[in-house]
């Protein structure tokens, strides 16, 4: 068996990963023990965020037919009054609706369909993974038959990603903890069809008597989900039909055959104590859980795999070392706890039982919704936690060209080539890296390829509706809708230096380039990372140049083993 990346779990996080390994060109194995993909409507949410990071996997068109294009949460107060409905920027922040519901069987589905047209990516259902065994350069895996009636095949990858959900194997393997708590309070969730419901919103009804969660779908399809009292049901147990149905009553008539599934489950919020060991990742589930409050479960498993997929294909093509790969830890291990978090307290507030601190939620937000700044902070839901990376493959440096580095690069439409296309600003910049230059002057294009910084697409933001005009070596944009000029008419005569997944690493000025190519350098792929990188005078390959300079890789010393396992369902 020939693959670099083991991706184990082959639910929205692990085909996720795939897609994106398989888009920059790395031969990946994806496994997983169940027959087919998940028969089960589990996460029902996709952010703007999420279909970005399935855009640049060049999918993002595949998913859409499956999805509701959303307008965010409603919330609503004692008696289920309305308090504010929540809807984010709309596409104005990724280029993409903000909050979109979907089946999580039909995305599976789509998924690995889309995955047929990838050579490098074989999948295998009914197959686990029994054994891994870390060394210096490899990971020695054991993968057979799920139902063990089949020998197990042994054979060397570079790295192996756990995407196996919330009882990994490869966690268990590991042995890594998660650390957190879990909740004793146990909701019903029915999965319906045939369902009334026609908005493009999810409900979160907060009357103290019966917390309640709404979600409509397609084609007729809506999830609940019920706080059950005391003596109404046990996690885990099936709950009758009859409990369901007297549930769903206020809301419509249903029969047996109208409930596609009904489960009674309880929450948990738990972190792994590590989410990279050795050559091993932890991603989606396998590396944290979470309440469902926030709708950020699935959302923050595909945020892993954009985070750490353009890392593995650099160092794996020896454009950058291994160190580049502990920022993955670095990076999304804060962002996760605080999501984790928000989720908890969104349930506390959202979801009391009570009636006294339900009031004076209501209260709150009511007088909130009455001044500019309270009305933004709960319409655009600014309350969710800040993604910036302060600590990672970054380059802050003080003063005005701080405040954009660590976040992501929204993705407004531009204007591009000679008949003045509109398009996604990503699809300009390609899969690699890219350098930004705001106004600059072609002396400073020559002063910043010349200090050695990553090598990938070069554009040229043209501000003042102005016309855009390619250069050899580099590309235009210019404003189509007024975004552009908005995001970076405050930065003329600076450069910008975009990631693979879209984060901003770096803005400075032509002189500040050099400090910034050092900066960069401890990512590089082992001794000498102060040789300047090559720079070619012709257009930029955006997959293909090296990054960094490019010695022998550098090994993770880290040796680990273990045994076959009964690890649980992804």
């Amino acid at each position: 068996m020939q693959a670099d990346v083991l991706v184990v779990g082959a639910g929205p996080t692990g085909l996720t990963a795939a897609h994106l390994l398989g888009s920059f060109g790395i031969r990946v194995l994806l496994v997983e023990r169940n027959p087919t993909t998940s028969n089960d409507a589990k996460a029902i949410s996709l952010d703007d965020e999420s279909l970005r990071t399935l855009q640049a996997a060049g999918i993002d068109e595949a998913v859409y037919p499956i999805i509701v294009p959303g307008t965010g949460t409603k919330y609503f107060g004692v008696g289920n009054r309305p308090l504010v409905h929540a809807r984010g920027l709309g596409d104005q922040r990724f280029g993409h609706p903000f909050k979109n519901p979907f089946a999580q069987p039909d995305l599976e589905r789509v998924l690995v369909e889309e995955l047929r047209g990838r050579p490098d990516v074989e999948t295998r259902f009914r197959t686990r993974l029994f054994s891994l065994e870390q060394h210096s350069d490899r990971v020695r895996v054991g993968i057979g038959p799920s139902d063990g009636t089949g020998p197990v095949e042994h054979f060397d990858v570079s790295y192996v990603l756990g995407c196996d959900g919330g009882r990994s194997t490869v966690r268990e393997l590991l042995s890594i903890p998660m650390r957190g708590r879990s909740f004793p309070d146990v909701w019903l969730v029915a999965d319906t069809v045939g369902d009334p419901h026609d908005q493009r919103y999810g409900m979160h009804l907060g009357d103290p008597s019966r917390p309640t969660v709404v979600v409509p779908g397609r084609d007729g399809r809506c999830r609940y989900e019920f706080l059950l009292h005391p003596g109404e049901g046990l996690p885990g147990d099936p709950p009758p039909f009859e409990l369901v149905r007297d549930l769903l009553r206020p809301y419509r008539e249903i029969t047996p055959d109208q409930v596609e599934r009904a489960v009674s489950y309880t929450f948990h919020a738990l972190l792994a104590d590590r989410l990279r060991d050795g050559r091993c990742f932890l991603l989606g589930d396998a590396a944290h859980m979470m309440p469902p409050f926030a709708g950020q479960g699935l959302n923050s498993g595909v945020r892993d795999a954009a985070n750490l997929c353009w890392k593995l294909a650099d160092v794996l093509a020896g454009r950058a070392g291994d160190t580049l790969l502990d920022t993955y830890d670095t990076e999304r291990r804060p962002h996760a706890q605080a999501v984790i978090d928000l989720s908890v307290r969104l349930g506390r507030i959202v979801m009391t039982t009570s009636r006294s601190r339900a009031r004076l939620r209501d209260l709150l937000v009511r007088s909130a919704m009455h001044t500019p700044q309270g009305r933004r902070y709960l319409t655009e839901m600014r309350y969710r936690p800040n993604t910036r990376v302060r600590s990672g493959a970054v380059v802050p440096f003080d003063g005005k060209n701080r405040s954009p580095v660590g976040t992501a690069l929204p993705q407004p439409r531009v204007l591009h080539g000679p008949r003045l296309q509109v398009t996604r600003l990503d699809n300009v910049l390609g899969r690699g890296w890219s350098l930004l230059g705001v106004g600059v002057t072609d002396a400073d294009w020559n002063t910043a390829i010349h200090a050695g910084l990553p090598a990938g697409k070069r554009v040229s933001v043209v501000l003042g509706d102005r016309y855009p005009r390619d250069r050899p070596g580099r590309t235009a944009v210019a404003d189509a809708d007024g975004r552009l000029q908005a995001l970076f008419g405050g930065l003329k005569g600076y450069f910008v230096l975009v990631r693979p997944d879209r984060l901003i690493a770096a803005v400075f000025r032509p002189d500040q380039a050099e400090r910034v190519s050092h900066s960069l350098r401890r990512f590089a792929p082992g001794p000498g990372r102060d040789v300047p990188v090559p720079v070619s005078d012709g257009p930029a390959q955006i997959d293909h140049e090296a990054v960094l300079p490019r010695p022998a890789p550098t090994a993770h010393p880290v040796t680990k083993s273990a045994s076959k396992t009964q690890g649980g369902p992804r």
